[in-house]
């Protein structure tokens, strides 16, 4: 235990010294907001931080045009180390810049690794080597970069995968919901709209039915289940039967297993559109599916620890939290933690005020302060096999809680 204490204390000193060089990097993601998958300038930055280093190595571009990997391996690789993963995210929203504080989420990740990188230094006596991976991890907010990056292989090998986001209280674990978009298009007939009505198809009509008709299926969807979309092209001139509209929706259930039963209620009220007016419906399916994440009590528990042990004052019973991430599906894939933070607003998550606080001084504390508890939670692990053990039950119970769902399960939530 004295060992594991000296270890923390490094992970805390570390962190403070760099305090500076860390909050650089994040007002420089803040300033310049960029869209999912297209974050060069926050890929670049975070390369040259973990760049300035030799002993990192770093991979630019990894796997994905914005993604990145940074590896610290004291054994170089000799043989067979636990691989710790930190990840980062960096993407912003339209309009609103970083109003999910995810430049925050890259400070967290880097600071975490940087912590960790201190208190492993100069210890011979582990039970086993131990490597650090930071992944970048673009486009959360959009196509869900991790996904993307699971499929490639980036978290083949890992062990462990930490990382935090900022919210609107300090929680070691939310339950988050599973998520999948979905565009409809109509295509009807075009017609003079006064002269010649009868000639046309109305897509338009389609359009406003399928929103109806979901708008009336509400009243039967579980209290949980959430679906909210908006209809992205309503036609061109209010002369002009409409030939052709679009819809964007987002579907989201607690569990990932109830996604299929909620598709197939939208899909019907999607259809019954076109029936009615005679158009031609396409559904689509164009991005990753997210996940819900899987609790991993352990962990959870050890985060919860450290924090208390920091200054982080948790709530018996936090708010649930109804948003979705790609780390969820990460968590199917290795044992992980997401927990989140306050950083000292009441504002909500995209928002201009989340934006606002987001980058704001007064939010590095709270930052800092989470990035050291991950750390420390990591130092937990990779000092106590007994403590790893469990984390890995902990995974093995939950996948297997779900297992009888996961079978065909990208085949069922995501093709058109």
């Amino acid at each position: 235990m004295e060992k594991q204490q000296q270890m923390k204390h490094a992970v805390q000193r570390c962190i403070d010294a760099q305090k500076d060089e860390l909050h650089s990097l994040s007002q420089d993601i803040w300033s310049n907001p960029e869209l999912a998958g297209n974050e060069t300038q926050a890929h670049d930055r975070l390369v040259r931080f973990f760049s300035r280093d030799d002993t990192w190595t770093v991979d630019s571009h990894y796997k994905l045009p914005t993604a990145f990997r940074a590896v610290w391996d004291l054994v170089g690789g000799r043989r067979r180390a636990l691989n710790v993963g930190f990840l980062c995210e960096y993407d912003a929203l339209p309009r609103i810049g970083h109003a999910c504080g995810h430049n925050l989420i890259a400070e967290v990740g880097a600071a975490a690794a940087l912590g960790l990188k201190a208190a492993l230094e100069n210890q011979n006596e582990l039970p086993e080597p131990v490597k650090i991976t930071v992944l970048g991890t673009p486009a959360e907010e959009a196509i869900g970069g991790k996904i993307d990056l699971i499929n490639a292989g980036a978290f083949a090998g890992m062990d462990l995968v930490f990382m935090a986001h900022p919210a609107q209280e300090d929680a070691p674990y939310l339950p988050t919901v599973a998520l999948d978009e979905v565009i409809v298009k109509y295509y009807g007939k075009a017609s003079h709209a006064s002269a010649y009505p009868w000639e046309g198809l109305n897509a338009l009509d389609a359009a406003v039915l399928a929103y109806n008709n979901l708008s009336a299926l509400r009243q039967q969807l579980k209290p949980e289940w959430r679906l909210h979309g908006i209809i992205k092209h309503g036609g061109e001139k209010p002369n002009i039967i409409p030939a052709y509209t679009e819809l964007e929706y987002y579907l989201r259930t607690p569990l990932v297993k109830d996604l299929c039963d909620l598709k197939a209620k939208a899909e019907a009220c999607f259809r019954a559109a076109a029936v009615a007016t005679g158009c031609r419906v396409e559904i689509i399916y164009p991005y990753n599916c997210y996940y819900d994440i899987l609790p991993n009590a352990t962990l959870a528990n050890l985060f919860k620890n450290n924090g208390e042990a920091l200054g982080i004052q948790f709530p018996q019973q936090p708010n649930n939290f109804s948003g979705s991430t790609d780390f969820g599906n990460v968590s199917y894939v290795v044992p992980g933690i997401h927990p989140f933070f306050y950083i000292c607003t009441e504002a909500v998550n995209h928002t201009e005020e989340y934006a606002a606080a987001a980058g704001a001084e007064k939010a590095q504390l709270f930052t800092l302060r989470t990035a050291k508890a991950l750390a420390m939670t990591a130092v937990d692990v990779v000092c106590c096999p007994d403590l790893l053990r469990k984390v890995r039950e902990d995974f093995s119970h939950a996948k297997l809680k779900q297992g009888k769902h996961l079978e065909g399960l990208d085949k069922s939530l995501t093709a058109p």
